[in-house]
């Protein structure tokens, strides 16, 4: 028999178009701001401003709501070394031929290599983990759903709320990473996904000069004639 869910009452205040035009104006403006950091300060955050943007995370959609993330936020300088000792062997692997010329070509216009300082430097790592099936509490596995789809949306609302806040942030993905597991103590039903660097930008810091896709290329109405 299939169960009744529970509901609650629905608060979201009704705005006139031109009040939601003007909110979303500001936010794309907010959020067209945004860039990738690969050069930190070394200046302290707040970790109740980490702590908040988890929370955001937390609200995301997910598959039959199960929730399918675990989020890992480090500042211990040993375990930042240690996650970027076992980085970089990884990265070292990739350019010195786990890529391929291709791939190797498409990241030489942002000059990114096999050396990861940030992973140091940066105040906070979050390392995201996707849980790939859960575990009851008498220890029985059960099926998880759309997770890649609901992790990634959490992924989004974060970045978004730490640049919100303020905060640079670089989302590195050495691949595999299964060395994050060990390293943060998490068990065999997550799989890491993206190990977020947060902090401020050094003082002198610089970003590829890069180009966004026009609304035009990434957008296609079917409206009614």
């Amino acid at each position: 028999m299939a169960k009744t869910a529970k509901t609650i009452a629905l608060t979201l205040p009704r705005k006139s178009d031109a009040e939601m035009r003007a909110d979303a104006q500001v936010f794309f403006e907010q959020m067209q701001s945004r860039r990738t950091v690969r050069d930190f300060s070394a200046d302290p955050v707040d970790p109740e401003i980490i702590r908040l943007a988890v929370r955001t995370a937390g609200t995301a959609p997910s598959g039959a709501n199960q929730q399918p993330w675990c989020f890992v936020a480090i500042s211990d300088p040993e375990t930042k070394r240690a996650i970027r000792q076992a980085a970089e062997e990884e990265e070292r692997a990739f350019y010195n031929g786990r890529a391929g010329e291709e791939w190797l070509d498409a990241l030489a216009a942002l000059g990114t290599d096999p050396d990861k300082p940030f992973l140091e430097t940066a105040p906070w790592l979050i390392a995201i983990f996707a849980q790939r099936w859960g575990v009851d509490a008498d220890g029985r596995k059960f099926k998880h759903y759309y997770v890649p789809e609901s992790v990634s949306i959490a992924i989004g609302l974060l970045i978004a709320s730490l640049h919100s806040a303020g905060l640079a942030t670089l989302t590195h993905t050495p691949s595999p990473m299964g060395f994050l597991n060990q390293i943060c103590g998490r068990p065999d039903n997550e799989k890491a996904l993206i190990l977020l660097v947060v902090g401020h930008p050094a003082k002198d810091a610089r970003v590829p000069a890069i180009s966004r896709k026009g609304i035009d290329e990434i957008l296609f109405w079917k409206t009614a004639p």
